[in-house]
């Protein structure tokens, strides 16, 4: 199938084009919104305008476009700017694990542009998620946290065994979402198998809030690194 990919950079939209690739299919676009809102329930915020690098690293075309990040108006710009793909494409692919809100939004608009709606990490057990992508080479960082227990050290940490053997323990206590799907953090992928290059954080800044006890890692430099 030809598809195009809803694509954040964070390591389910882009472990989802990797799925899909290994399963014979055609990427033919990534298409990244950036919001305007930093409340917006279906896309994300931090380092969004750095997802160009790996759209180069992956040699797919990349379609970027603003939108406001108000509730349900996003779904229908989103939809705006598939609109000239569809007779282009089979279906969209989509991240989604298990957001029913996020998921159910995409299925909708797919069936209102006549195109398949494709989500191949749906449902998946998320620690076995996180393990997958380990085991398949994906180098992840936290761009994001959102949650208790997830403090200013997490920023900028990459999403290791370690790390995801202490997000295991995090939901025992707190009950997060291990993989963040609930908003608890956000990802970067440096590195994956689509990658022909390697990305590497030069400089960043960490902004963490202590009262609303949330942060982000805002990417200052990007270098990249062709692979052998």
């Amino acid at each position: 199938m030809r598809l195009a990919a809803v694509f954040s950079g964070g390591k389910d939209s882009t472990f989802s084009i990797y799925k899909m690739i290994m399963g014979g299919n055609e990427i033919t676009h990534l298409v990244t919104v950036a919001p305007k809102n930093s409340e917006s329930y279906m896309f994300h915020v931090p380092d969004i305008k750095w997802t160009k690098y790996q759209s180069e690293s992956m040699g797919i075309p990349q379609i970027f476009r603003e939108v406001s990040g108000e509730k349900e108006k996003e779904v229908e710009e989103l939809k705006q700017i598939l609109e000239p793909l569809k007779s282009e494409i089979d279906g969209i692919v989509s991240g989604a694990i298990a957001s029913n809100y996020q998921k159910s939004r995409i299925d909708n608009m797919c069936r209102e542009l006549g195109i398949k709606s494709i989500a191949p990490i749906w449902g998946i057990d998320q620690e076995t998620h996180l393990r997958n992508l380990i085991n398949a080479r994906f180098k992840i960082i936290i761009t994001g946290t959102f949650a208790d227990g997830l403090d200013e050290n997490w920023l900028g940490r990459e999403l290791d065994a370690t790390a995801i053997d202490e997000l295991v323990e995090l939901n025992k206590k707190y009950k997060i979402n291990i993989s963040g799907e609930g908003g608890e953090y956000e990802s970067f992928v440096l590195d994956c198998p689509l990658f022909k290059k390697e990305l590497a954080v030069e400089r960043a800044e960490k902004h963490w809030n202590e009262k609303e006890h949330n942060g982000y890692f805002e990417i200052k430099k990007l270098s990249s690194t062709q692979k052998i």
